[in-house]
């Protein structure tokens, strides 16, 4: 995908269609490749992956146009779906300024573009001249000047601290994932819906892991068929994908090791020894997210805090096996003050008003997964206890069959990163595992234990 700059407008080229961007205003309009001709100089400034929307920053900084600059090859789904991971981004000032050194890969393709004409020194009778109009004016126009180059500088310093945050939040996180042809945002049981199959990618997914949606409305507004090719969903979370071979050779590890037993040659025929692919995808909510100990509980939509959505994928020979979990914020009102390590947490509203929201996020929780069972980690006792005990009596107000709670003391069994103990846990819903027929014992208790590790690592946990 070629950027070009031309006066009035930034254009990104791929294939036959184009997308302008207008210096102006931000305004997006989709056009055909060849309209690049009716462009004033244009001016090939070099590759990108694709487009994540625009931004401002502050109130007084213009729109900027944020673009992948460089992508990394995660894995690849059953179906030869590729997933990636953004690992830079360029960010384009909407504005007749010019743009600093976005260090994009170089168009082999394009090397034209009409080069801005040099000034001409001024003659030394016109310098004299110049001289003494500016020796004129300058007591009038000093103070103003001086003004203008030290607010001009402070934005400038502002600007660049705000871009360098925005450049960290992608380099340095490694939490933002996009395929061209697989919707990460979706499990498979929802991707089962025939009736989407046939939309464009961006019109199947989730609207609430779309993280980009709002940086990319504007082009979705535009209603026309081209704009399919421009708008790409990205999740924030994580995503691993390993191929794995799995040899059901009865001979053990100290067999194997034993001078006695002879060497066995191992075959890699897929039939004897089937490739399994695993993968892990893990997606954030857009809905209420925010720092931890800032954002915290339920909202007035039934959105709860720092909301994630993990799925295992398991894909052997033709069948794909998908094992879902979900985690966030206690859905009641609370909130925890101040920045010190663990500040105590405090109810915002009491249990009749907070019934309704309750309820709008669990119906919202059981119409798209079923039956559910309810896992509880806060601490049972000390400063935890009262968000736990709030989030129990809704529970028993609510009084929906298809609700099974459990509470889990994570923080006393797991104390010390004891992430194994997770198996106390595991053994008490093994009944409860059992009945949701999905996946075999030992890949769930593996899938558990997993998920605490990678999603306590790569996304924001409660």
């Amino acid at each position: 995908m070629e950027l070009f700059q031309a006066k009035d407008d930034y254009i990104l080229q791929s294939g036959d269609c184009a997308l302008w961007c207008s210096r102006k205003d931000g305004t997006m309009t989709v056009r055909p490749a060849t309209d690049l001709l009716l462009a004033w100089n244009p001016v090939c400034l070099g590759l990108v992956e694709g487009v994540i929307g625009k931004i401002q920053l502050h109130t007084d900084l213009p729109l900027g146009l944020v673009l992948i600059r460089q992508k990394a090859l995660v894995g690849t789904l059953p179906g030869d779906h590729k997933v990636y991971k953004i690992t830079k981004i360029a960010v384009i000032p909407l504005s007749d300024e010019e743009p600093q050194e976005l260090e994009l890969e170089l168009c082999k393709k394009h090397h034209f573009g009409i080069d801005k004409p040099e000034k001409l020194a001024p003659s030394p009778e016109e310098s004299k001249f110049l001289m003494k109009t500016f020796s004129q004016i300058k007591s009038n126009v000093a103070v103003p000047i001086k003004k203008k180059v030290k607010e001009n500088k402070e934005k400038e310093r502002l600007e660049r601290r705000l871009l360098d945050e925005l450049d960290k939040i992608f380099m340095d996180s490694d939490s933002f994932y996009y395929s061209m042809t697989y919707d990460l945002t979706n499990t498979v049981q929802r991707q089962g819906d025939s009736e989407k199959s046939s939309l464009p990618l961006w019109k199947r997914v989730d609207d609430r892991f779309f993280w980009n949606k709002h940086m990319i409305q504007d082009i979705i507004d535009l209603q026309v068929p081209d704009v399919d090719l421009w708008v790409m969903p990205i999740i924030q979370g994580f995503v691993q994908v390993e191929e794995l071979v799995v040899n059901y050779n009865e001979t053990s590890d100290e067999e194997r090791s034993s001078p006695e037993t002879p060497p066995q040659e191992v075959t890699c025929v897929d039939d004897i020894h089937p490739r399994f692919t695993v993968a892990l995808i893990s997606r954030r909510s857009r809905h209420r997210a925010g720092m931890r100990y800032k954002r915290r509980g339920v909202d007035t939509d039934g959105h709860v805090a720092n909301y994630v959505e993990t799925e295992q994928l398991i894909h052997v020979h033709s069948h794909t096996l998908s094992f879902v979990q979900t985690r966030g914020s206690v859905p009641v009102f609370w909130s925890q003050a101040g920045y010190r390590y663990n500040p105590r947490p405090r109810l915002e509203k009491g249990e009749k008003e907070t019934m309704s929201y309750f309820s709008a996020h669990f119906e919202e929780q059981l119409k798209l997964y079923k039956s559910q069972v309810i896992v509880n980690l806060v601490d049972q006792t000390g400063r935890e206890k009262i968000i736990g005990d709030a989030y129990l009596k809704q529970v028993l107000l609510y009084n929906n069959p298809n609700l099974t709670y459990v509470s889990f003391d994570f923080h006393e069994h797991c104390r010390g990163m004891k992430f194994e103990n997770v198996q106390v846990l595991t053994d008490a819903i093994s009944d409860l595992i059992t009945e949701m027929n999905v996946v075999c014992h030992l890949l769930l208790w593996h899938k558990l234990y997993l998920t605490v590790r990678l999603v306590h690592n790569k996304v924001s946990v409660d």
